[in-house]
């Protein structure tokens, strides 16, 4: 798994840019304290505007070009690099499952679009795959 944009319960020195966990919920301070120099620190996510680290994005490509089978659910699929992810994975001929409420601009590359929650549709799609692979046995 690549954490391309970050992880929540991390957080990130605004001075330093050392990370830490983010285990205090509710939050003593508000804005939240670095221990090591008491700035503030914020979510290590990355936010709209921000660029994606180099190195992750590059790692989660080679991915995409590997991979044989690619879920990509709950996403607009238009804001990239991310939004790319799928058509490498497909170019390479992985098989791609869109999960979405609405259509995306990845609709008509997907081997399947199904329309709905993810709540209901992946665990739907977990139960139809184990009937099928205990059918084979």
């Amino acid at each position: 798994m690549v954490e391309l944009h970050g992880n929540i319960w991390r957080t990130r020195c605004t001075a330093e840019s050392v990370l830490g966990e983010n285990d205090q919920v509710p939050l003593p301070d508000i804005p939240p304290k670095c221990p090591r120099c008491g700035e503030p620190v914020r979510p290590d996510v990355v936010w709209f505007g921000e660029a994606l680290d180099s190195e992750t994005i590059e790692i989660a490509f080679r991915a995409a070009g590997r991979c044989q089978l690619m879920f990509v659910v709950g996403t607009s699929a238009v804001v990239h690099p991310a939004a790319s992810l799928p058509l490498t994975a497909g170019q390479a001929g992985a098989l791609i499952v869109e999960v979405n409420p609405d259509p995306t601009p990845l609709t008509p590359h997907a081997d399947f679009s199904f329309r709905g929650a993810s709540g209901e549709i992946l665990p739907a799609l977990d139960t139809a795959w184990r009937k099928f692979s205990k059918s084979k046995e």
